[in-house]
């Protein structure tokens, strides 16, 4: 029995030994896991050379940017050293980066590559691929785009590679990243198809065409390869190739583009020529403003070479002048023809002085076949204030059209203060004994008129002398001397105009005459119209018809008219004579008295019964 348990023991220690260095390891990775959650990495941001994009339902690989840079990290010596490559990935839906399971079948780790076989819509976002070590960690992140296709060709799509191929020559196309496709075991095959230049058909509809059966004669299927044997216009465009594989029983495929350009061939004068400066060409500046120089060069194709087009301001550039006057941005391409191309480089210069003038402004453009410069003729122009003169041009103009609504809305009111302050007085300036003859005719209601309203404003309010032939003339003397006689002694004559106002035979036509007839003979005398009710024209005495056009008429037009700041009485009294001070005269006696006076004169004077029967007997 001895010998049986001593051959066990070794096997039992073994045992217990495995268990102790198994709960070790463990108890290690915890630590070391602890350790590194407590490291800060370093991140990179997003890659922004590039972002992958992918058709949906097809094969897409992520390369980590961090082994771009050799000199930094190598695969080979991650290997080799402690750090660790991981993967995470972020989504738009999660701000948190998440590891990725690599167990799925569609997710496999390669090298420094991620494939994701196939993609599709929700795989879209960022993956973040990261080294780190104990002590260590640096991480950057990769956008992953996954869109639609649109047929086989996809013209739209972003190409992976830009190739330009001089007319007539050769060139062999081979599919990108073909050779990153090392899966054991995989067999591919490749199909090529061409986007056709846009070819007018159909009321010149643009339209373009995707083909694959059309690789002869100058073009060729070669294996993986298309090769172009003679370059013409018809074989520029978008390429496609379409490689697909079989992996664990699946049909798996990835697409990738190359945009063929036809450029002239690297043959003949390649020099650089000036279109501006030119020798005749004068730029106009003005002083005190910015002055814009264009500078225009023509570039011909060249292979891998860059093209200089720059101003100097007295040999020295913007860069090196470092005047913050002067500016002058990128180079922008004007025309484009096969390769060759038109630039234009303008320069800006703020502020524009005298002493620019005398400032040499060259452009310039160089390549490896030339160099050109061409210095620019400036001439100086006195500047005009454009701004301020429209902008004060704008407020006269505003001004004269408010002063216009202002004066068309409130040219009476103007017009009174104005002769208030510039007006003279004129019973100063003769020997009148009336300032106002009030001519109506004789009927009850042109007198309720003129003694209840008119009369009483114009003495009680606006302090006028008024004379009113019924009232104020000397008994016992005759109609016509008298009424000449107050005329005369008037200064301005306020004639009513009614149906009945001027009848022949009447003493209101009397009135109108004396007045006129002093003012065809140079009298002092003006002739004021007051329409009471409306008169047609044609109803209208021959006299007041012809003198009509050099008088002022002025309407009343009933319970409008009555206050006293109307336009009626505004009017009257602009053509009345100035008074400075508002004199109130005493109320006259009642009307009754006035009325039996009438009446009594009524029977001495047969022209007012002539005018009242006119009054009742007149229809208008």
């Amino acid at each position: 029995m001895i010998p049986q348990a001593f051959d066990w023991m070794p096997l039992v220690v073994t045992f217990l030994c495995l268990c102790v260095l198994k709960m070790g390891g463990f108890s290690a990775s915890v630590t070391q896991a602890t350790v590194q959650s407590d490291v800060l990495c370093h991140d990179w941001g997003v890659w922004s050379e590039t972002s992958v994009c992918v058709y949906d339902g097809e094969v897409s690989w992520i390369y980590c940017p961090l082994f771009s840079y050799p000199t930094l990290y190598s695969y080979s010596q991650t290997q080799n050293s402690s750090l660790s490559l991981l993967w995470y990935r972020q989504t738009h839906t999660h701000d948190l980066e998440q590891p990725i399971n690599l167990k799925l079948h569609t997710l496999h780790k390669d090298r420094e590559y991620l494939w994701i076989q196939p993609a599709t819509a929700q795989d879209a976002g960022l993956y973040i691929c990261m080294l780190r070590n104990i002590s260590s960690c640096v991480k950057i992140s990769v956008k992953l785009e996954v869109v639609q296709r649109d047929g086989e060709c996809n013209a739209s799509a972003r190409p992976h590679l830009n190739l330009t191929i001089p007319f007539q020559s050769d060139r062999t196309l081979t599919c990108p990243n073909l050779n990153t496709l090392t899966l054991p075991n995989s067999t591919h095959s490749v199909t090529w198809y061409h986007v056709s230049v846009c070819e007018c058909v159909r009321e010149c509809v643009c339209e373009t065409r995707c083909r694959s059966d059309l690789f002869r004669g100058d073009r060729e299927l070669k294996g993986d390869d298309l090769i172009i044997h003679r370059m013409s216009v018809p074989y520029a465009g978008l390429y496609s190739c379409v490689v697909s594989y079989q992996m664990n029983g699946r049909t798996l495929q990835f697409t990738r583009g190359i945009n063929v350009t036809a450029v002239v061939p690297d043959i003949g004068n390649k020099a650089p020529s000036l279109l501006n400066p030119a020798s005749d060409q004068i730029y106009t500046v003005t002083l005190g403003d910015q002055a814009t120089l264009s500078c225009r060069a023509s570039l011909p194709h060249l292979y891998t070479e860059k093209q200089e087009i720059w101003w100097t301001i007295n040999n020295k550039t913007v860069e090196q002048l470092a005047d913050p006057r002067f500016s002058s941005p990128e180079a922008t391409h004007e025309s484009y023809y096969y390769g060759d191309e038109i630039k234009e480089r303008v320069l800006h210069v703020m502020d524009f002085s005298s002493d620019d003038l005398q400032r040499e402004f060259n452009c310039s453009a160089r390549n490896s076949r030339g160099f050109v410069t061409s210095r620019a003729v400036l001439k100086s122009q006195p500047y005009v204030p454009t701004l301020e003169l429209g902008c004060g041009l704008g407020v006269t103009l505003a001004l004269m059209l408010m002063m216009f609504v202002v004066y068309h809305v409130f040219w009476l009111e103007l017009l009174l203060l104005y002769r208030s302050w510039f007006g003279s007085d004129e019973r100063y300036t003769d020997d009148k004994q009336y300032d106002v003859y009030i001519s109506y005719a004789r009927n009850s209601e042109e007198e309720e008129f003129v003694l209840s309203t008119l009369r009483r404003v114009l003495e009680t309010e606006f302090g006028y002398s008024v004379c009113i032939f019924d009232r104020d003339s000397l008994p016992g003397g005759t109609i016509t001397d008298d009424t000449l006689r107050c005329v005369g002694q008037s200064r301005r004559l306020v004639v009513v105009v009614s149906p009945c106002s001027a009848v022949r035979g009447t003493q209101a036509l009397l009135e109108l005459q004396a007045g006129l007839t002093s003012m065809l003979h140079g009298g002092s005398l003006k002739v004021v119209l007051i329409q009471f009710k409306p008169v047609q024209r044609k109803s209208w005495v021959k006299e007041l018809r012809r003198a009509r056009l050099a008088l002022t008429l002025i309407r009343w037009q009933g319970e409008k008219s009555t206050p006293l700041n109307s336009r009626f009485w505004k009017q009257l009294q602009l053509e009345l004579p100035m008074r400075r001070s508002t004199e109130k005269h005493t109320p006259l006696p009642d009307i009754t008295q006035h009325t039996q006076y009438t009446q009594h004169t009524q029977h001495t004077h047969p022209a007012k019964d002539k005018l009242i029967q006119c009054y009742s007997t007149s229809a208008l």
